[in-house]
């Protein structure tokens, strides 16, 4: 459990200093929305680039991604069923709310418990994947296509091409196409890709961390009973989903039935802060969400590590 905790204070320091940095009031106004617009259009495409690029798509077809998937679309449904029914929110905050229901932290944390607790990195490699090819693109395209009231809607083109336009989704197309040839650029080459790349992460949390200073007690304002909602379903849903599909539906063995189980209840990624913040579309419920799950994980992560190690 070293790891896990070691991770989750490495997560925690580096937002500490986007909260000094914020209180400090060192880079401005609008920090957060900059580091944030940073990470999503510039160094994220760039780290999933790499990351896909290396990778082998034929992970998709694991059938642990029966459970890390099936668990993740379930409690977005969930959530959008709900909030619906009880809300009524935009199509945009819909789509944020989805994302933070079923989006964990694989990105960083996943992959350091992945080594560190699991043994074996490539254990968060589906949902790694099932995540930055099928649930980012579907919900940027929303967030993308979102309007406010007297915008207009958008067009059936602009619709239908949003994801061929969106970041995330280029840096994936380009990272699987190298995969497919099975050779890297040149090192000249990646090495400027490489530089930003590692941006990625360390600006989302720098952001986050921005923009908690002077930021309301978590889920006090209007959007609570979203929080909440959102918080159950991805700490306490969305990991109970998973062990039962694994263990009834795919019939997993042990260690793969405590892989795929910690694998959702990793919390929610700050990724989805940035997308929120990106399209200006429920920043605040995304901001409350990662902290609260990230909170609130420890120890659901821990007891499943005793229970099912």
């Amino acid at each position: 459990m070293n790891a896990v905790l070691a991770g989750f204070a490495t997560l925690v320091a580096v937002i500490a200093v986007g909260w000094i940095a914020g209180r400090a009031r060192v880079l401005g106004e609008g920090a957060a929305g900059v580091l944030s617009r940073l990470s999503y259009f510039i160094a994220t495409p760039a780290l999933l680039l790499l990351t896909l690029a290396e990778a082998d798509p034929a992970v998709l077809l694991s059938t642990t991604l029966v459970a890390t998937a099936g668990s993740a679309v379930a409690c977005a449904l969930l959530y959008l069923a709900v909030a619906r029914w009880r809300w009524q929110p935009g199509a945009g905050h819909l789509a944020t709310g989805a994302l933070a229901s079923s989006y964990v932290n694989a990105g960083n944390l996943g992959v350091a418990i992945a080594v560190y607790v699991l043994g074996d990195a490539s254990l968060v490699a589906p949902v790694l994947l099932f995540q930055v090819l099928v649930l980012a693109p579907i919900g940027l395209t929303v967030l993308a296509a979102s309007r406010d009231p007297g915008q207009g809607a958008p067009s059936r083109t602009r619709l239908l091409t949003q994801p061929l336009r969106t970041p995330l989704v280029i840096g994936c197309a380009l990272g699987l196409a190298l995969a497919a040839v099975g050779r890297l650029p040149p090192a000249p080459v990646l090495r400027p890709v490489e530089l930003l790349a590692d941006l990625a992460v360390p600006a989302a949390l720098l952001a986050y961390g921005a923009s908690l200073h002077g930021a309301p007690r978590p889920a006090s304002g209007g959007t609570a009973g979203q929080v909440w909602l959102v918080v159950v379903l991805k700490t306490v849903v969305q990991p109970a989903l998973a062990y039962a599909l694994g263990r009834w539906v795919v019939r997993l063995d042990d260690p793969a039935l405590l892989a795929v189980t910690i694998a959702s209840a990793l919390p929610t990624a700050q990724n989805v802060f940035v997308y929120a913040t990106a399209y200006d579309r429920g920043a605040e419920l995304a901001r409350d969400v990662v902290l609260l799950t990230t909170i609130l994980s420890v120890p659901v992560l821990t007891g499943l590590a005793i229970v099912l190690g």
